[in-house]
């Protein structure tokens, strides 16, 4: 049966009663219901139940499997791979079983490539798998192993829109047109709108708005007038600064009530000094902004009109937390040489706030490199401390949520930034609790003020949005130290100080917000 047609669990006190009967019951019966324990979201309640499965049915794929399956959604990868291992040793020829495998391996900072083979072997038509070979060849070969390999595969196959997706994300990073694969499929494919629609994002995330503008103009003269274009167009005229045409094209939206339409409308109102009128389209809408889009707009828009609900919002000092956890690293020197040597790229990454650095690919904290899993599990220690001390439950709001546990990764990277490197002021919108550990940096960063140097040049700056509204002075600044852990709202707008040269390289997470139980247990 495959998996989406199992029932689903909302409830952890269900879960709990399911997991401790699951030991008890049949092999069919034990893994469709550890199936719906993963529906449910309730990863770390199976697993120590799918331990005792795989243990109780050794020669069972399947038990072997759900032990995979629940050690890769808790985020144990070298577990997961392990289990995952066993199962692909009893069904050799299962494709689902082989990528997984596969896909924990990469995931746990494991040699791949041939993994990823066999899972192609089995299936080569899945477009997931041929991903993450190419994502294997990056890690085990080369960045331009990859590229060689999408560019192939996409030659063949030109309206492979992940593909294209992930090409132009390494080519991004080794400084090459991340577009270029776009431009030739759409010369063959002049019409075909999912294509048009990329390459206008591209353009946005490599925070170039001028090609994004030649791309919507492009894409009008096939596909004509459409309200997707539309929206784009007014965002791409508010981005390069023009209030006038971006007013024009969003009037014609504004009886559009979705969170799409609503984020960029207010990104714009407050640009163009209109926080009045950001605020009345935003707060009818929060409360349905599961994807925590609107909250940082409409924080920004209760601080320019001087709104009591911001200090609820971001207000409190317990929101963020500095911790120095240089004592703790048992081998902090090993950690630095080791995170440098993740970075593979040239060029900053796309969609990302990288302005002059690298950022390392995948998940860094699942890896199962020793440096890394002693981190993780120090990392996990003190963001357990921080939420325990969160003001209480309060709805709806962004990090004051009830359910505060697991502690999960949405995800996790390195950034190396040099000479003049900063970031942007921007938000974590699929974040819960945001972060920097410093741990390397030029000697400008570690003084707030002297010398040739901007004051604060290198220091995180936290409640500042400097390209949407410049009048408005940081919440907070932080002076960076090398084995230092800053803590605050993903939904909170942070950025940094660009310096004048030297190395600056952080680990940054983000905390993925707890799935909340609708029981209210």
């Amino acid at each position: 049966m495959p998996l989406q047609e199992y029932e689903a669990l909302v409830n952890r006190s269900e879960a709990l009663i399911l997991a401790t009967n699951l030991a008890g019951e049949d092999s069919q019966t034990a893994f469709a219901n550890g199936i719906r324990l993963l529906r449910g979201d309730h990863p770390e309640i199976l697993l120590p139940a799918a331990r005792q499965l795989a243990t109780k049915y050794p020669s069972d794929a399947r038990m072997h499997q759900l032990h995979g399956l629940a050690a890769r959604a808790a985020q144990h990868s070298g577990e997961a791979c392990g289990a995952f291992g066993i199962a692909a040793r009893l069904a050799p020829g299962d494709p689902l079983i082989a990528h997984s495998q596969a896909r924990s391996a990469l995931e746990a900072g494991w040699n791949s490539l041939a993994l990823f083979e066999k899972a192609a072997a089995l299936a080569p038509q899945d477009g997931s798998v041929l991903l993450g070979l190419a994502a294997a060849r990056l890690h085990d070969q080369s960045a331009q192993a990859a590229v060689e390999m999408l560019d192939a595969l996409i030659e063949a196959n030109p309206l492979w829109i992940d593909g294209h997706r992930d090409l132009a994300r390494v080519r991004a990073q080794l400084g090459l047109d991340p577009g270029a694969s776009l431009s030739k499929a759409l010369r063959q494919h002049p019409s075909e709108a999912e294509l048009h629609f990329l390459k206008i994002a591209i353009a946005l995330e490599a925070a170039n708005p001028e090609h994004a503008q030649l791309a919507i103009q492009e894409a009008k003269s096939r596909l004509g007038e459409n309200p997707r274009l539309t929206l784009l167009e007014a965002h791409v005229y508010s981005e390069l600064g023009n209030v006038t045409k971006a007013d024009r094209l969003f009037a014609t939206l504004e009886g559009d009530q979705s969170i799409a339409v609503a984020s960029l409308y207010a990104r714009h109102l407050l640009r163009a000094g209109q926080p009045d009128r950001a605020t009345l389209l935003l707060e009818p809408l929060v409360a349905e902004d599961y994807d925590h889009l609107l909250w940082p707009y409409l924080s920004l828009a209760w601080r320019l009109t001087g709104s009591a609900e911001w200090a609820q919002q971001e207000g409190d000092d317990s929101f963020v937390g500095v911790y120095d956890l240089a004592d703790r690293i048992k081998d902090l020197e090993g950690l630095i040489d080791h995170v440098r040597r993740l970075h593979f790229g040239t060029a900053q990454p796309l969609d990302q706030s990288v302005r002059g650095g690298t950022q390392t690919d995948g998940n860094l904290l699942l890896r199962e490199d020793a440096a890394v899993k002693e981190l993780r599990s120090l990392i996990v220690e003190t963001v357990e401390h921080h939420v325990a001390q969160l003001p209480p439950h309060i709805g709806p709001h962004p990090t004051r949520i009830q359910d505060r546990s697991p502690i999960r990764f949405s995800g996790s990277w390195s950034v190396r930034l040099q000479d003049a490197g900063f970031h942007t002021d921007h938000v974590h919108s699929k974040g819960w609790v945001s972060s920097a550990l410093y741990l390397a940096l030029p000697p400008t960063v570690t003084d707030g003020s002297s010398g040739r140097c901007e004051p604060h040049a290198g220091w995180l700056s936290l409640g500042e949005s400097r390209d949407l509204v410049p009048q408005l002075e940081p919440l907070r600044l932080i002076q960076p130290k090398v084995g230092r852990l800053v803590l605050f709202p993903s939904s909170m707008w942070h950025g940094t100080r660009p310096f004048p040269s030297g190395e600056r390289m952080t680990i940054a997470f983000d905390i993925a917000r707890p799935t909340q139980d609708q029981s209210g247990n």
